[in-house]
């Protein structure tokens, strides 16, 4: 086996920039055509001509049902099939405590970052992947495996999604694998409130002593939906330094 997604379609949500943009990236370097899907046609094109290989852009929102399917449906008309899907779009409208909250914005947290994923995946599984098999990715977060201030209706649609992940990997299997990529503090334009004011001080305080990077989420990406993988279903993998070991687990005096 080796670390090659040749011969593979793959469908990439949120595609434009950041952990989505990444993940494209490797699977074309791996040899898979990859559809990147996301709102904005213009930042599509631009990655996808910075991506190179065999690749097309559909604009979507992520939360829009109907729209999901006309991208799905661009998908098998230009590749044939869905083999591999990344539900990596993902919003958070809202930075505050969970009880001032507006059901505006915890609705549209709720449809895009956990709808759209189910969504994406019946409509990636009707199209293809019930009579081919395939792979799934989820992108979740730590936050769905620990609690912060600030951002707690975000990060319970993560925790919804890593068990979402967990349901479908028991109903799709064994033709179809079902995974989750839990992301610490990755240094994306989403996440630039969290890290850019205090970039150095949360890097020295993390067992690895940085922050992510896009391309280290890509990698884990990669590996899920190889068949390295082959053994692996209903998994959420963390890929966050070492954060949730906790402040005090980086030991004095080390690199």
């Amino acid at each position: 086996m080796e670390l090659s997604l040749a011969g593979k379609v793959a469908l990439v949500t949120g595609a434009s920039r950041g952990i989505g943009k990444a993940i494209a990236t490797a699977f074309a370097g791996a040899g898979a055509s990859v559809l990147l899907s996301s709102r904005k046609l213009a930042d599509l094109e631009a990655a996808a001509e910075e991506i190179g290989g065999d690749v097309d852009v559909v604009t979507a929102n992520a939360g829009d049902p109907d729209q999901a399917a006309a991208a799905v449906e661009r998908c098998m008309e230009r590749f044939g099939a869905v083999d591999v899907l990344v539900n990596n779009a993902a919003t958070n409208p809202y930075f505050g405590p969970a009880i001032d909250i507006d059901l505006g914005r915890y609705d549209k947290t709720w449809d895009v970052n956990v709808r759209g994923p189910l969504v994406w995946t019946q409509l990636a599984w009707r199209a293809s992947m019930q009579e081919r098999g395939g792979a799934v990715i989820n992108v979740a977060s730590i936050g769905g495996l620990s609690v912060e201030p600030g951002i707690g209706i975000y990060n319970g649609t993560k925790a919804a999604l890593i068990h979402l992940t967990r349901t479908l990997a028991a109903e799709l299997a064994p033709t179809v694998r079902v995974n989750a990529i839990a992301p610490g503090l990755v240094k994306t334009d989403m996440a630039r409130a969290l890290w850019e004011p205090a970039e150095d001080r949360i890097a020295a305080s993390m067992p690895l002593g940085r922050l992510g990077e896009p391309s280290d989420i890509a990698a884990a990406a990669l590996f899920l939906a190889s068949d390295l993988a082959s053994w692996v279903t209903g998994h959420t993998l963390v890929v966050d330094g070492g954060a949730l070991l906790g402040p005090g687990a980086r030991r004095p005096g080390g690199g």
